[in-house]
């Protein structure tokens, strides 16, 4: 079935046209017992991003930042979040925008990346998907300081946190970012079938 056959788009207004794209849409939807049921929805549009996990086998830290997040502040009063380096591809291939963002918020460039799945994080109003990667680091590999951008308002603090201690900050709440539990657990899954 194509999407034609089971979506017919009626009107679009764009709300808001800054940082994103904030759309309304109105709409029929096809549902499973053949009614066609009318349907209004907002949508939001920033562009697709990506993401990455660096783990260092040698040490067993993973590499993790800090930094302020409005939405969360606001919803929850956190004042920092723990993540994966992240960023949006602004048109560019998504392993060559993740190896920038690398370097830009935390100052360690690396060579090779593994690009394991893309992820819808919020599929019911947001329309980004993030291509998740993953990749190892040593010492050697740090050429700056990271910390991000001053023009992107960015103040990154970057961490290197032994992989047994980041999974137990997913237990007690000291890392609430989607994104980077899929990847930490992802490497300790890994980790433990290789173990096995």
């Amino acid at each position: 079935m194509n999407s034609r056959e089971y979506y017919r788009p009626i009107s679009k207004e764009v709300l808001s046209d800054d940082w994103g794209l904030l759309t309304k849409h109105e709409f029929e939807l096809l549902r499973r017992n053949g009614e066609w049921q009318r349907q209004t929805r907002e949508t939001y549009d920033r562009g697709n991003g990506a993401t990455c996990l660096l783990h260092n086998p040698q040490t067993d830290h993973v590499l993790l930042t800090r930094q302020f997040r409005l939405p969360v502040f606001l919803n929850g009063g956190l004042h920092s979040m723990i993540e994966t380096p992240a960023g949006l591809l602004d048109g560019a291939r998504a392993d060559e925008r993740m190896r920038k963002e690398l370097i830009e918020e935390t100052g360690f460039e690396v060579d090779t990346l593994t690009h394991l799945f893309d992820v819808y994080m919020s599929p019911g109003s947001v329309t980004e998907y993030l291509a998740f990667f993953k990749g190892t680091y040593s010492a050697s590999d740090q050429t700056g300081d990271g910390g991000g951008t001053f023009e992107e308002g960015e103040d990154i603090e970057v961490m290197q946190v032994a992989l047994t201690e980041a999974m137990r900050m997913i237990e007690n709440g000291a890392i609430c970012d989607g994104k980077t539990i899929i990847l930490l657990q992802h490497l300790f899954i890994n980790t433990l079938l290789k173990r096995a």
